[in-house]
């Protein structure tokens, strides 16, 4: 029996968290056309879901379980690049996020292989999320889509320097209403040891911009943690790090649960 595409947790709030990278399967039949360098999954969300889990009882999770190698699902299907001028990786990778092949000579995938992610495995993710905004706007008048992400602190081929350990991404504050921004905002300033930026390098990705639409009652608004935040080496084998980790999710619960406390007076 294959893999399921997505894990959906159904709650009662009005937060809904997505993990669109925290998927390590990749199908026997992708796997064996990536070369050495692709089957170290290295450009994984790692452990995220798990950082996250219990920090808002309440919340509903939709997490897909494939990896970004066989299809991003934070990618405009039209392929459309969310940074334009910029380096970055496409909606099926071609290089890592160091800008090194993944695939064996020959082996990269056509059209028809996107197409058939697209539709096998992209589409399915992004109906099940929609559909849980939906339910939850219905329950409430209101949803915010939390969306949950990590990255290496230092990938010179994406961004120079050190990342900042906390990224928060809005498009420039189009996505979400502003108190959910500036709440985020004040918990990242405060938590001492830590620093932050607010639509710097990382502005949101494809599944931010495309549901965050205020006006309709749909709030999102993107997170990107930097690795060493959580992580006891962003390297192989990407092992979670406890004591990072429970330093760091008692900042990410204030976030989250202030942003349930303000979503009631959202409702349009």
């Amino acid at each position: 029996m294959s893999t399921p595409v997505f894990e959906i947790r159904q709650g009662t709030s009005p937060v809904i968290l997505a993990f669109p990278h925290t998927g390590t399967d990749v199908p026997p039949a992708i796997y064996d056309r990536l070369n050495d360098n692709g089957r170290i999954l290295a450009d994984t969300d790692w452990h995220i879901h798990e950082l996250y889990d219990g920090l808002l009882s309440d919340s509903t999770t939709v997490r897909a379980t494939f990896h970004r190698y066989v299809i991003d699902a934070n990618r405009d299907p039209a392929g459309v690049s969310l940074y334009p001028g910029q380096n970055t990786t496409g909606l099926v990778p071609e290089t890592d996020f160091d800008g090194k092949p993944i695939w064996k000579d020959g082996q990269a995938p056509d059209e028809a292989d996107i197409a058939a992610r697209l539709r096998d495995f992209h589409a399915p993710y992004h109906a099940a999320l929609a559909a849980e905004i939906e339910r939850v706007r219905a329950m409430h008048g209101v949803a915010v889509l939390y969306d949950c992400h990590s990255i290496r602190s230092h990938i010179p081929f994406l961004f120079e320097g050190k990342l900042p350990d906390f990224n928060i991404g809005t498009d420039m504050g189009k996505t979400c209403d502003g108190a959910i921004e500036q709440a985020t905002l004040t918990v990242v300033e405060a938590a001492e040891g830590y620093d932050s930026v607010l639509n710097g390098r990382f502005k949101g990705g494809w599944t931010t911009r495309h549901y965050g639409k205020p006006e309709t009652g749909v709030h999102a608004i993107q997170m990107e943690l930097a690795q060493s935040t959580h992580l006891q080496t962003e390297a192989p084998p990407f092992a979670y790090d406890a004591a990072r980790a429970d330093r760091l999710r008692v900042h990410l619960k204030d976030i989250l649960v202030r942003i349930e406390q303000i979503a009631p007076g959202l409702k349009r």
